[in-house]
């Protein structure tokens, strides 16, 4: 079960007199409590005896609300807030149910005059939100592992005075503090899916993550993964489907397309797609993204860069700019298409 708390303002950090009276009368009622403090409110998750009496809980003193959630994870479950979640980076960038937000950028950041370069082909086409990475987890130790925090810091000033957001990926703990001030959004990539301890970290910060789904990880695990950043004080939080490794070789991942709509059933955190790692291939990127728009999702994570073909990293799967333009142009006919 959730409980949520009648609060005139956001919480503070330690439980009142109040509440901690509350967990008492809960915990006599045979109820394991585990509150949970967010940057909007305070909740109380609760492990209660099967046969317990909702209305126990709901006509005590200070519980506004109490939901029954039969999912293991409970936070991040559509079974209590029913009404979609959106994720807001300011400047009117946002992820939300109803509105396909885009996210373009080369894999890793290179150098100056690619940011430029990038940074103007996205104000061309109308997106502000650049995606790069400044760390990489490579698979090969000898491949190009990123630019590090000083190329960060260059890529921050640029993209700021340009007014367009950042994601890039965080690896380890040690590295939240440092990227903190200059990311506008932290990623978590598909090999720290389930890294429990870099997911509660995360927790702790005000400042929205996207989080990849693992190469094996099911929708089940997935969403425990989330309820981790949830649970740990974070309700900035969006999903993002990358594909999965299957016995497939033809392609890089198979992008599990089902998955949209069943997370989407399932959590009310908004739902995009990378269709870029999804299939690696730089031609059938567009075919994938436009199914993924047709599916559902609440927007797209593209790789693009000047020149694919000299890129650092993962140029096989990068559209070029003109690519670019004649993907995004299409994905918005079909918006007007499929939109009621």
């Amino acid at each position: 079960m959730i409980v949520q708390l009648h609060l005139d303002s956001p919480p503070a950090v330690e439980l009142t007199p109040e509440e901690s009276t509350l967990i008492k009368k809960l915990e006599g009622l045979q109820c394991r409590v585990t509150p949970v403090t967010t940057q909007r409110t305070r909740y109380l998750v609760l492990d209660t005896p099967k046969d317990l009496d909702i209305r126990k809980i709901g006509h005590l003193e200070g519980v506004r609300d109490v939901h029954r959630v039969t999912a293991p994870y409970k936070l991040v479950s559509r079974e209590w807030r029913v009404a979609p979640s959106s994720v807001d980076l300011g400047d009117g960038v946002s992820f939300e149910e109803g509105a396909l937000t885009l996210a373009a950028g080369p894999c890793s950041i290179e150098d100056e005059d690619q940011i430029d370069q990038v940074i103007e082909h996205l104000q061309s086409v109308g997106v502000s939100l650049m995606r790069g990475g400044v760390y990489k987890p490579r698979t090969s130790p000898y491949s190009f592992r990123g630019v590090g925090l000083e190329g960060l810091r260059m890529w921050h000033e640029k993209a700021q005075a340009a007014g367009i957001k950042i994601i890039t990926e965080v690896l380890a703990t040690e590295q939240i503090e440092a990227l903190h001030d200059y990311v506008d959004m932290f990623q978590v990539g598909a090999r720290n899916a389930q890294n429990f301890t870099l997911l509660a970290e995360l927790g702790k910060v005000d400042k929205p993550v996207l989080l990849k789904r693992g190469m094996s990880t099911t929708l089940d695990e997935f969403l425990h993964a989330a309820e981790y950043v949830f649970s740990s004080g974070n309700e900035k939080l969006v999903l993002c489907e990358r594909g999965i490794r299957t016995f497939e070789r033809a392609y890089r991942n198979t992008l599990d397309i089902n998955a949209v709509p069943a997370l989407k059933e399932r959590t009310h955190l908004p739902v995009i797609v990378d269709p870029s790692h999804a299939i690696g291939v730089r031609r059938w990127v567009p075919a994938v993204a436009l199914a993924a728009v047709a599916a559902g999702c609440d927007g797209l994570i593209l790789e693009v860069a000047p020149v694919p073909e000299r890129a650092f990293s993962d140029g096989q799967q990068t559209l070029n700019f003109e690519e670019s333009k004649r993907l995004i142009e299409k994905i918005r006919k079909l918006r007007e298409v499929i939109e009621p």
